[in-house]
């Protein structure tokens, strides 16, 4: 391991050479990929430098037991720089678990009202907003592309663009169906009530990575409804696009220009293809939308929302680390349960190499 750690040391200094050169700097493409991989480098070259120290620190520790005047601070000294290196090691090595090629990438996000009628659909409404306010909070742009709504307010399915560096590694983890249980606002005898929603993350696909043919396609205009209006109902300016191999359709209306609901539309198509894709060749890296969404019902759940008792509970996770506050995670703070999912993710993968 510290062979390794010493190569991608020298690699950091190669990149941050690279980085002070003028000449860098009039290219874009390759001032992005350095910077990125410095951003990449540095957290394990730190954690490296610190473990280094704490080799260092042991080693002065373990020459002071010599000497009968320093011997119980040494000891104690010792304690301590073996206990910090063995935090760093148990550090190091989530560092240099392989990294997921999708996780500094934008996000296609799908949710769906399940079970529970006009309540799931008040539900998966009040998920949308969820992840609109986390969005704003980590500085990621959602912007909704299509939206079906039920006349109290509900959605029934909405997908949006989640744009910003790294939105899919911090939203993967929301894949699957989220439970509520809560007295409905159309409930008057005060019954709590079980419901569902479903909700899909998907890696926004580039171009380059995967390129559909124009003949392939089949586009459609037509006048968009809901908000916006008399614009919108007027204007032809709705798109639905059907890839026609695998009968994939996606439509957006969010914008009032067709260009740009074309645009937005290819970019979800080319992700949900990109997805599909990775899930025929590698199962393991990239599960279907259906694998990540279930049947929609309660006994595929991810997490539940316990409204009367005041939390949410994850149940990938274990122990007190698994509940939070329903408020503080309905107002989009989600960071403390994706940061202790993240975590666990990486445990189970160091578990998982050391069982092979």
């Amino acid at each position: 391991m510290l062979d390794k750690l010493q190569k991608i040391a020298e690699r950091l200094a190669e990149v941050e050479r690279q980085l002070a050169d003028p000449a860098v700097y009039s290219d874009r493409q390759a001032m992005t990929k350095l910077s990125r991989e410095q951003k990449e480098l540095t957290p394990v070259v730190e954690a490296y430098r610190a473990y280094s120290r704490a080799e260092a620190d042991i080693a002065a520790a373990t020459g002071m037991l010599s000497d009968p005047e320093l011997k119980e601070l040494g000891q104690e000294e010792l304690t301590a720089a073996k206990a910090e290196r063995e935090r760093l090691e148990g550090e190091l090595k989530r560092l240099l678990l392989p990294r997921d090629p999708n996780d500094d990438k934008s996000v296609v996000l799908e949710i769906r009202a399940g079970i529970g009628g006009e309540e799931g659909a008040l539900f998966a409404a009040d998920l949308l907003r969820m992840y609109t306010m986390y969005a704003e909070r980590r500085g990621f742009t959602l912007d909704v592309v299509s939206l079906n709504e039920t006349e109290l307010g509900g959605v029934k399915e909405a997908v949006a663009m989640v744009e910003g560096t790294g939105a899919f590694s911090r939203l993967k983890f929301e894949a699957g169906t989220h439970r509520v249980q809560r007295v409905p606002e159309t409930e008057s005898s005060g019954r709590i009530q079980t419901s569902a929603a479903t909700v899909a993350v998907m890696p926004e696909a580039e171009e380059v990575e995967f390129s559909i043919d124009p003949k392939d396609l089949q586009i459609d205009t037509y006048r968009s409804s809901g908000a916006g209006g008399q614009h919108v109902n007027k204007t032809e300016s709705a798109i639905r696009i059907t890839h026609l191999p695998t009968g994939t359709v996606v439509e957006c209306q969010d914008e009032r220009s067709q260009y740009k609901n074309k645009d937005r539309a290819m970019k979800i198509l080319r992700s949900k293809l990109y997805e599909a894709e990775q899930a025929r060749q590698n199962a393991a890296i990239a599960a279907t939308r259906k694998s990540q969404v279930g049947t929609g019902d309660r006994s595929g759940k991810i997490r539940t929302y316990n409204f009367p008792q005041n939390r949410v509970t994850d149940h990938r996770l274990t122990g007190d680390n698994k509940n939070f506050n329903i408020a503080a995670v309905m107002n989009g703070d989600l960071d403390p349960m994706i940061d202790a999912l993240i975590l666990n993710d990486q445990t189970q993968r160091l578990q998982e190499s050391k069982e092979e």
